[in-house]
Order: structure tokens, then sequence, then C-alpha cells
């Protein structure tokens, strides 16, 4: 799923069209450039470190001030990227506080794919692998950590000495819930800080090897020693609407060893119940390899989510279809089950973060290992 956060379509016609719709798509995907890159050097990185740095103090002090600074507020796309920033950072403070946690570091490490002069300043394509730590507010001694891989188009201009954004695009994880009112913040914080840490000992190899895979191939969020890649045996489907499915079809097939069958397989393209997220809820559920638990409102679930194991997985539907997959691949230090995705890649993240809205439904899925 993704987030358009600055990035205004314009209108064109003919060969403009293509040729600005071709440079668009390198944003994301390693499609050939439409001009030709500079080479990069330390310079361009240390530039994007200190932005995120920036950014990353702001977020934990809830310091708008601060972020202010970062973006050039003379032109309509900066503006929109600095509110957009506004809304996520609030965002994630009520998030923290319907769970009663504290945010107390976030590190994002930057991989710059492509840079090209651009009047005053650069455009720049990059990854962000970005990790957040942690603490409950009765258990301060113990840290946990999740990270999301984003995929950046920012352009940055030099302004009276100063490198300021002027646009900024990039899948957002946060775009289909900014806010978290619907939430009963109380009763669930809480429940939560009452609990204690889930014992995983006992799972059998086969989901073992699932959520090893998730670790492995969550893409831009992964370890930086596997170089923030799918796995290049499988198409990556994001250009054609989302890859949440397919990477959750790998996760059970490469990690859980289950067998593909005439419905679900993958053979040069995914059939549609390996592909596409409504399809493999349908078949996963009507094959018997999975078994519903719950399903509906944050509200009405939250408890259910506790009794969710490694190698299971969550079905997020918007307006009554399947949007969205994620597999299970943990909990933190209270027993809340985190997950693992493609499209916004995610690693061990709180399986609601991002996904508050009220017109969400989730659907907590058993599989049968």
């Amino acid at each position: 799923m993704y987030a358009f956060v600055t990035l205004k379509r314009p209108i064109l016609i003919g060969t403009i069209f293509v040729i600005i719709i071709c440079a668009l798509s390198i944003t994301i995907y390693n499609a050939s450039p439409v001009l030709p890159s500079l080479s990069i050097d330390e310079e361009h990185i240390i530039m994007l470190d200190e932005i995120f740095k920036v950014r990353n103090k702001a977020f934990l002090d809830k310091d708008l001030e601060l972020i202010e600074t970062l973006y050039n507020r003379n032109t309509k796309l900066g503006t929109w990227a600095f509110e957009h920033q506004e809304k996520k950072m609030k965002y994630l403070h009520n998030w923290a506080d319907k769970q009663g946690i504290k945010f107390i570091d976030i590190k994002s490490k930057v991989k710059i794919r492509q840079i090209k002069e651009r009047g005053t300043g650069y455009l720049i394509n990059f990854i962000a692998s970005t990790e957040y730590h942690y603490t409950y507010e009765n258990q301060p001694e113990t840290t946990n950590f999740f990270r999301i891989g984003t995929y950046h188009s920012m352009n940055l201009d030099n302004i009276d000495g100063q490198w300021l954004i002027s646009k900024e695009w990039y899948t957002d994880p946060f775009a289909d819930s900014l806010n978290t009112e619907n939430i009963k913040v109380d009763e669930f914080k809480q429940y939560l800080l009452s609990l204690d840490s889930r014992n995983f000992s006992n799972l059998n190899k086969r989901r073992l090897s699932a959520v090893e895979y998730a670790d492995r191939y969550c893409g831009a969020a992964s370890d930086e020693q596997y170089g923030y890649a799918y796995n290049k045996k499988y198409r990556d489907y994001n250009p054609l609407g989302g890859d949440c499915a397919n990477f959750a079809s790998q996760i059970l097939y490469e990690g859980g060893k289950f067998k593909q069958t005439g419905v679900w397989r993958y053979e040069k393209d995914g059939s549609k119940a390996w592909v596409n997220a409504h399809a493999f809820n349908s078949y996963m559920l009507h094959s018997g390899r999975g078994s519903l638990i719950a399903k509906g409102t944050y509200n009405q679930i939250f408890k259910a989510s506790f009794k969710l194991l490694p190698g299971d997985y969550i079905a997020y539907e918007k307006k009554g279809k399947v949007v969205h997959i994620s597999v299970v691949t943990g909990a933190d230090s209270k027993g809340y089950s985190l997950v693992s995705c493609h499209n916004t890649d995610r690693y061990r993240v709180p399986w609601d973060l991002g996904w508050n809205d009220k017109g969400i439904k989730f659907w907590l899925v058993r599989v049968n290992y």
C-alpha cells in the first residue's frame, strides 16, 4: 500500500507524460535511469544522515519547530512534506500513549540508490532503514525495538547555504491511520502494563524456519548484512499493487515447508491465491491450512491477539476487502505480537502500528503447521 505524501500527479500529454512516469518509477524499483546519475560520495550520505538525525531527535522530543527547520516552506510540496511529518509525529506519540511505552531512541541507516543534480540541489532516491527503540512505563530496564524500511524520493535544495527538503515522497507505513481517537487508550494501556513476556521455546521447527525466512527477506527492514533485498527468486509485485501476500506465501512455502497446490503456487508468476491478499486469506481458511482465531475491530480483538504465535498471520480488511497480510514473527517484553511484511517493509513491528483507523478490521489466523 502506498502513501503519496507530497507528490501531485501532473496532467501531461504525449511523450512528456511517458518520460515523467519512467522517471518516477525509479524512485522505488530498479528501472534504468532516464538521465545519467552522479557518483555517490561521502558528502551526499552525510547530508541525508544529518537530516534523519535531526528528524529522529525531533520525533523523540516532540519538537515540531526542529522538524520545521528541515523543510522549504516557501514551496507547496515542501509544506505538504512538513505537514505530513507533523501528523506522523503526533500519531506515533498517541500510539505510544495507548501502549504505555516511551520511545527512547530512533536510528536510521540510509542507502542511496541514485542521485541527480537539479536546479539548486539534488533529486535523491534512497532506502531508509529506521529502528525504533522503546520501553514500557513499568519496565524501563527492558528495551524493545522494531525496524521499518522505507523507499524515498527527495528533492534537496540549497537555500542560503542550508539544505532544505522541497519535496519528499515515500511509502509511508502510517498512512492508513494517523489518529488513535477511536481506541480505548486507558483500558488497553492498563491491560498491557499488567502482562509479562510470552514463552515461545516450544515452537516447532517449521514455525521457526518460517520466522527465519521472514527476518532474512523483509527487504529494506532486514539486517544490513542482507543488503535490504527481497528474495530474487521471486517477482516483486509492488509495482502491481503490493507484495505482502507474495511475501507471506514465500514464508509459508520456503520457511514453513507447505507444499504448493493447484490453487496456491508460484511458477514464473504467482497464482491469485499466492499474490493477492484477499485471495490468500480465503485460500488459507478454506483449505484448512489456517484457522480463524478472531475477527473484528481493534477494540474487539485486542485481547485475542495475544493468542497469536510466530508463524501465524494477520489479515487487514478495509471496506470489506482484505488489503494486507503480515506474518507474526515474535512478541515484545509484554507479549505484544510483532509482525513482518512487505510493501512498507517491516521487521518485527507491533501488529497494529499504522492500522488503527476505525474502518479497519483484523483477521487473526492460526496457521496449521
